[in-house]
């Protein structure tokens, strides 16, 4: 049984494509949607303060907004189930201490670690500049991001992250505080059309030092 798990996650990563040409027919429930995202956000975030923010756009109404916004990528905003737009919040640390009494709650965390934690966490942040938020930030969004993909592709669909999009403008058209979420990339979802096409990687032995 551990094999036949290890070689479906195999198949999961070595079979993923970056698709651009999806089934229009095909929908995904908001239910689904919200199922593949709780499992992306089990993705690791810096001191546990999951930054990630998602703007679901899968009605005709939110495609009509995002379409000029990513004129590049026509066919996988049109085609696609949805389209999850993944931003940062740059006060995310607001969101610290519930995270923590949670995890008390839940049985987690011993409460005397959270009275530790909370307040150390605190401090760190308060000593970082934006540009050093952001960073972390944008490392866990990329870990988070990659998740999304893996956990909708173990749901059956397909993905395309997209990079080429009015990032200065994306925030307000969903009506988001551009000064506080920091947009990230756009992921196209969906039942593939076609196959889409592999791509190569470089060797090991290229990227890789061994010590």
């Amino acid at each position: 049984m551990n094999k036949l798990k290890i070689n479906d996650f195999k198949e999961i990563i070595t079979g993923r494509r970056s698709i651009r040409n999806y089934d229009p027919t095909v929908k995904i429930s908001k239910e689904e949607m919200a199922e593949i995202l709780e499992e992306a956000t089990l993705a690791p975030s810096s001191v546990n303060l999951q930054p990630w923010r998602f703007v679901v756009i899968d009605s005709n109404e939110g495609k009509e907004t995002l379409a000029p916004l990513a004129k590049f990528n026509q066919r996988q905003v049109a085609s696609s189930a949805a389209v999850v737009a993944v931003f940062v919040d740059m006060k995310s640390e607001e969101y610290l201490e519930t995270i923590y009494n949670t995890a008390v709650e839940k049985g987690f965390m011993p409460a005397e670690v959270r009275d530790q934690q909370v307040p150390a966490i605190s401090g760190l942040v308060k000593t970082m500049t934006n540009e050093q938020k952001k960073e972390m930030f944008l490392i866990d969004a990329g870990l988070v991001s990659m998740q999304l993909m893996l956990a909708a592709r173990a749901h059956g669909y397909d993905t395309n992250p997209i990079g080429g999009y009015e990032k200065d403008r994306i925030a307000e058209a969903f009506d988001l505080d551009k000064d506080r979420f920091y947009p990230v990339m756009l992921i196209s979802i969906g039942k593939a059309a076609d196959q889409g096409y592999p791509s190569v990687r470089l060797p090991l032995d290229v990227i890789t030092e061994w010590k």
